[in-house]
């Protein structure tokens, strides 16, 4: 299988030794793929070729892609991208904040599905979804009389940045997410739905399910949040989309605005920037100002401060002979939940 079995630090110290630029970009797109194993090796060779990294998944039903690709390897890339039929002029989505260092190896995963939804086969057809709106149509939308503005996205996402009067599910899975969606809004299915997820992708399943379920004006924001950023800016528009945009890979978020609306979730002063627990054991992640990190040296509370301080031996033995305390105890919180106060 083709992989990279280097180790993840040495990785990443090539990376920060990189001379030349990388540009962040990413894109999906809903198509069959008979054979998704070879597809997979095939684009894996071709984007190897060109020092791509990035974080792909791809299923019968298509590809979803966030990649970072050499600056000077970008038009080869994206005509190696195009030259692939059903990936002809695809929407390429680039980074609003963007400094090349999103990803240090090129990651290409085969799953059942691009997007986790959990539902049932026949539950939605993705040749019926919600009307695409520009950045601008979306951003006049927001304010019309009946509309009812939706985040397609997971809590942890909404925490740190969502557009104006938005209904942000309380949500760790696309999955509850879709049904929140459908239960808040049941008796509503006459208003005008406006959706919105990182760069798409979510929105075309959250709206082919919504029109199958009798919501009759679903729209939804065409490129997503990345999209709507990089055209407001453009345009010398004010954004309604406040805070920062939650996206996976290194950087984990970057600000559309420059409001900071969530706050250190140790402390409580304002602060936006995610960061997963240093203690390997629990890897919980949350939200962390830079104070706190510097106090819990990148840990999410003491216990785990004083884990990850410890030498490699001791961290191995206290987790293969105290296994179902440490199961039990708040070392292994929810990843997405956190309670540190």
């Amino acid at each position: 299988m083709l992989v990279n079995k280097v180790d993840r630090r040495i990785l990443k110290e090539n990376l920060q030794k990189e001379t030349f630029k990388r540009r962040t970009i990413s894109f999906y797109k809903y198509f069959e793929i008979e054979n998704p194993q070879q597809f997979r090796d095939d684009i894996y060779r071709s984007w190897d070729e060109l020092s791509c990294f990035g974080r792909i998944y791809v299923a019968r039903e298509g590809i979803n892609a966030q990649m970072s690709v050499p600056e000077q390897h970008l038009d080869e890339f994206l005509t190696k991208l195009y030259a692939i039929p059903q990936l002809n002029n695809t929407p390429i989505k680039y980074a609003i904040e963007d400094d090349g260092k999103s990803f240090y190896k090129l990651t290409i995963k085969v799953r059942p599905k691009i997007v986790a939804d959990g539902l049932e086969h026949g539950t939605y057809d993705l040749s019926r979804v919600g009307k695409h709106l520009t950045a601008l149509e979306f951003h006049e939308a927001i304010d019309q009389p009946d509309t009812i503005v939706v985040d397609m996205r997971n809590h942890y996402e909404s925490e740190i940045g969502h557009f104006k009067n938005a209904y942000c599910p309380d949500a760790d899975t696309f999955r509850e997410e879709i049904q929140m969606v459908m239960d808040k809004f049941k008796d509503e299915k006459d208003k005008n739905f406006l959706l919105y997820c990182t760069g798409g992708v979510r929105c075309e399943k959250a709206s082919a399910y919504m029109i199958n379920n009798g919501f009759g004006k679903v729209s939804q924001l065409y490129g997503g949040i990345i999209e709507y950023a990089q055209q407001i800016k453009q345009l010398n528009v004010e954004s309604k989309f406040y805070g920062k945009n939650f996206v996976f890979d290194e950087r984990l978020g970057e600000s559309v605005d420059g409001q900071i609306i969530a706050r250190c979730h140790q402390c409580g002063k304002p602060a936006d920037t995610h960061t997963n627990c240093a203690n390997d054991d629990c890897h919980l992640l949350f939200i962390q100002c830079a104070e706190c990190r510097e106090k819990y040296d990148g840990c999410c509370s003491d216990e785990c401060k004083h884990i990850f301080q410890l030498p490699e031996d001791e961290r191995i033995k206290l987790r293969t002979t105290n296994a179902q305390r440490y199961a039990d105890s708040k070392i292994f919180k929810s990843r997405l939940r956190p309670k540190l106060k």
